[in-house]
Formats: structure tokens, C-alpha cells, sequence
């Protein structure tokens, strides 16, 4: 199943929009779009969706960002939440994240082991 959203951003009418599914490969969630204010709803989905892989008896839940262009401080301090929640021991692998996630993650959360970044 396909989720996703579209809403107005910015002053130029353009439309921020952010889809979620599930990977066919490992257990996980691939992302596309932008994560913000307008998606959040989505966002909140696709970190549900970890949490449920991880409830199911999964240690490490896959997040394919490849096709994510933006995440803002609060997408990526929900992400943080998120994976601070995961018991001992499991993990998120993000594949593919955008840089400035990946700053603003180290910036404000540096110490998060749950969370991975799969440079392949």
C-alpha cells in the first residue's frame, strides 16, 4: 500500500508532497519527496510503519530515502523519537538520506545509536 500527501507550500503555489511504501527487499519503508509541516501526517506513517516492523520481531528496520530531497528539524527530531522508543539492541538503517539529515542528526542528536546510515 501507497501513502501520501500533497499540500500547498510556499508562496509560489507549489505543491510539497511525500509518499511512503513498504521495500520489497528487507523489512521497511522507502520514502519519496519532502518531509515538512505539510507531510508530517506521512512522515508519522512511515515511522509507525518502523515501529510496527520492530513489534513484529524485527531487529532492524530498513528507511530508503533515496528519493527524499528535504526533511525538516522536526521530521528528523520525530525520527530521532522514534528511534530512541526501539528497544535495546535494534536498529533504523537509513539508505540514501540527505545530507542535511544526516547533519541535523549529528548536530542535535549525535549519540543516537539506534540509528544507522548505510553508505551502499
Amino acid at each position: 500500500m501507497t501513502i501520501g500527501r500533497r499540500a500547498p507550500s510556499g508562496s509560489e503555489g507549489a505543491a510539497a508532497e511525500l509518499t511512503a511504501a513498504p521495500l520489497a527487499g528487507p523489512r521497511g519503508v522507502r520514502a519519496a519527496g519532502e518531509v515538512g509541516l505539510t507531510t508530517r501526517d506521512v512522515w508519522d506513517h512511515v515511522l509507525d510503519q518502523l515501529d510496527r516492523i520492530v513489534r513484529e520481531g524485527e531487529e532492524v528496520c530498513h528507511l530508503e530515502l533515496s528519493a527524499v530531497t528535504f526533511v525538516d528539524v522536526a521530521g528528523a527530531g520525530a525520527l530521532a523519537d522514534a528511534a530512541r522508543r526501539l528497544p535495546d539492541g535494534h536498529r533504523i538503517v537509513l539508505h540514501g538520506p540527505p545530507s542535511a539529515l544526516c547533519r541535523t542528526l549529528e548536530l542535535f542528536w549525535p549519540d543516537l545509536p539506534a540509528i544507522e546510515v548505510s553508505v551502499t
